[in-house]
C-alpha cells in the first residue's frame, strides 16, 4: 500500500474568531474519491467497486469517531462515463450506491455533462446529497446553475465547502449539454468567493475538479489546484480531481494542502485535520487502496450495498456480455500512454472510423479513449469501455491545404499528455520543432496536394472544436463510435496487433 502519514506541523491560514471554545481541539477528518466514472461494480481483478468502498470508508468513519474527530466524506466530481452498465443507466447505479454510502457533497465535473443537465438534476435526486460548483452560470438568467457552497456544523465548529468545475467543460464534454451555460474562470471566481466565505468559517475547503498540474504545469488545459492555492490566500485545503492522478503526499502550496484520489475509487483519501484556536493543522494524510492488485489486504464488500446494487449489473451484463471477437494482444488505451504516444488502440479506432467512411485519413483523440481493450475474449462491454461517450463519428472534406493548416494546429498546439493528443489511421508527417510547421505530409504513402482535396473521417465533438481542435464543417451520418468499433471488430473476429502496431506516423526533427 502506497502512502505517507505526515505528521505535526503543517499548519495554513488562521480563520479570524468565530464560535470555537479557546483552547479546545477539535480533530476533523476528511475522506475523498474523485474519478470514479461509473466503476459501481469491481472489475475483472476484482479491483475497486461501491461495494467494498462502503465497508472501508465505515470502517474509517468508526476509527475516526473513537479518536474523537468528525468526518465529513467528498467526492471531487466525474461520477459518469466509462463503464457500459452504469452508462446504459444514466448513472443510477453509482449515485445511489453513493447514497447508501452517504456521501455529503460532490463537486461538479466536466463528465457530469456528457448528460443534459435534467439528467444531471434526477442524478441529484438519486444521490440524496448537494453537487455544488461556484463557476457554472445559466448564459439567460445569469444565476449560478448549483449552490457555489455548502456550509457543515459540528457542534461550535463551522465547516465550509464550495465547488468548482473546469472551465474547460465545454471543450471536454457534449458541447449540446452546455450550450446554454456559462464556466467563468475557477480561480477568478475563487478570488470573489472565498474573501466572503473566510471570516464566517472555522475550515475552509474547496472541492475541486479542475486538476492538479504540478508547478502549474498545465499545458494546453486551464489552471488548476496549484494556481488555485497560489492565487487565492485562505484556502485550508483543496480536495481535487479531473487529472486522475494520484497524489501520495500532499502539495502544499501558499500555506493550502493539497490532495487527489487517482481515480475509479481505487482509493479512498484520508485527511486529519486539527482546529486549535482558528489554525488547522494537517495532523496525517494517506491513500488507502481498494482491493488493488498489490493490495496486502483484501475489503469485504457491504452486503445491503452490494445486493443494492447487483440487479444494476446483471441488467446490463445480459446484453453487454456478447463475444464479437478475440484479441492476441493487449491494445493499450491506458490513460497514462494513449495521451502522450502513438498505440495500436488508438491506430484501431482511427482505422476503424476511417474505413467506415471510405476516407483518406481517420482520426481522434486520444481523451475519447478510456480503456484497453484485454488479450483474450472481446465483448460489447469491452467496446463500451474503451468508448463510453456515445459520440458520433462525421466526415469532413479538406484540400491539401487545409489539412497542413489543420494537423500544424494538432501537432504543436496540442499537448502530449492531455485528451486532446492525436491518434491518426493513413498519414505520415514529419514536423520540423523550429518552425512548428509540417516539412512532410503523405497520405496512404503518397505526397499531399494542396489542391486536391481529401475525406477524413473525426469524432463530431473534436470536429465541432472540441478538446481544442480547430473547428471544421463536417457532415453526420448517425454513427455512433461505439457501433463503428464494434462492427470493425466484428468483421474481423481475430484481431491481430501486428496489423495496428505503432509506426511512427508523426515524427519531429
Amino acid at each position: 500500500m502506497k502512502s505517507v502519514l505526515l505528521l505535526g506541523l503543517i499548519t495554513v491560514w488562521a480563520a479570524p474568531v468565530l464560535a470555537y471554545t479557546k483552547g479546545k481541539t477539535y480533530k476533523l477528518t476528511i475522506l475523498h474519491t474523485n474519478d470514479h466514472h461509473g466503476r459501481f461494480w469491481s472489475n475483472r481483478d476484482g479491483e475497486v467497486g461501491l461495494a467494498p468502498r462502503a465497508t472501508l470508508i465505515k470502517q474509517l468513519r468508526e476509527e475516526a469517531k473513537a479518536n474523537g474527530a468528525d468526518v465529513l466524506l467528498l467526492d471531487a466530481g466525474d461520477v459518469n462515463t466509462g463503464v457500459p452498465q452504469s452508462d446504459m443507466l444514466n448513472a443510477e447505479p453509482d449515485f445511489k450506491g453513493m447514497n447508501a454510502i452517504g456521501y455529503d457533497v460532490m463537486a461538479v465535473g466536466n463528465h457530469e455533462f456528457d448528460k443534459t443537465l435534467k439528467t444531471i438534476y434526477q442524478q441529484r435526486k438519486w444521490a440524496g446529497f448537494p453537487f455544488i460548483s461556484a463557476n457554472i452560470y445559466d448564459k439567460w438568467t445569469k444565476k449560478r446553475v448549483f449552490p457555489s457552497h455548502i456550509t457543515k456544523k459540528f457542534g461550535d465548529l463551522k465547516v465550509t465547502i464550495f465547488g468548482l468545475t473546469t472551465e474547460d467543460t465545454p471543450l471536454k464534454s457534449n458541447p449540446k449539454n452546455t450550450a446554454d451555460l456559462k464556466f467563468t474562470k475557477s480561480v477568478e471566481e475563487a478570488k470573489t468567493l472565498v474573501p466572503t466565505l473566510r471570516p464566517n468559517t472555522d475550515v475552509l475547503i474547496a472541492l475541486t475538479h479542475v486538476g492538479h498540474y504540478p508547478n502549474e504545469q498545465h499545458g494546453a488545459d486551464a489552471p488548476g489546484d496549484v494556481t488555485l492555492a497560489r492565487q487565492v490566500k485562505g484556502i485550508d485545503l483543496i480536495v481535487g480531481g479531473h487529472t486522475q492522478k494520484p497524489l501520495f503526499e500532499p502539495d502544499i502550496q501558499n500555506g493550502t494542502i493539497i490532495v487527489q484520489a487517482y481515480e475509479w475509487g481505487k482509493y479512498v483519501g484520508k485527511v486529519d485535520l486539527e482546529i486549535l484556536d482558528g489554525k488547522v493543522t494537517l495532523k496525517s494524510y494517506k491513500l488507502i487502496p481498494v482491493n488493488l492488485k498489490d493490495s496486502a489486504e483484501k475489503i469485504k464488500p457491504d452486503e445491503k450495498v452490494e445486493a443494492l446494487l447487483r440487479p444494476y449489473k446483471e441488467r446490463g451484463d445480459k446484453t453487454l456480455l456478447v463475444q464479437i471477437g478475440n484479441a492476441d494482444a493487449e491494445y493499450i488505451g491506458r490513460r497514462d500512454v494513449v495521451r502522450y504516444q502513438e498505440t495500436n488502440l488508438g491506430n484501431l479506432v482511427a482505422r476503424a472510423y476511417r474505413e467506415k467512411f471510405k476516407a483518406d485519413i481517420g482520426l481522434t483523440n486520444s481523451g475519447g479513449i478510456r480503456d484497453s481493450i484485454y488479450p483474450g475474449k472481446i465483448t460489447v462491454e469491452t467496446v463500451g469501455m474503451v468508448l463510453p461517450f456515445g459520440g458520433e463519428v462525421v466526415s469532413t472534406e479538406m484540400t491539401g491545404k487545409e489539412l497542413k493548416e489543420f494537423f500544424e494546429h494538432v501537432v504543436f498546439k496540442l499537448t502530449p499528455g492531455s485528451g486532446s493528443f492525436a491518434q491518426t489511421n493513413n498519414v505520415d508527417i514529419v514536423a520540423d520543432k523550429k518552425t512548428s510547421k509540417i516539412k512532410s505530409f503523405k497520405i496512404g504513402g503518397v505526397d499531399v496536394v494542396e489542391s486536391k482535396k481529401y475525406l477524413m473521417a473525426l469524432p463530431e465533438f473534436i470536429a465541432a472544436g472540441g478538446d481544442k481542435y480547430p473547428a471544421v464543417k463536417f457532415r453526420k451520418y448517425g454513427y455512433v463510435d461505439a457501433d463503428l468499433l464494434k462492427e470493425f471488430i466484428a468483421a474481423q473476429k481475430e484481431m491481430k496487433s501486428s496489423d495496428f502496431a505503432p509506426r511512427g506516423s508523426i515524427k519531429f526533427e
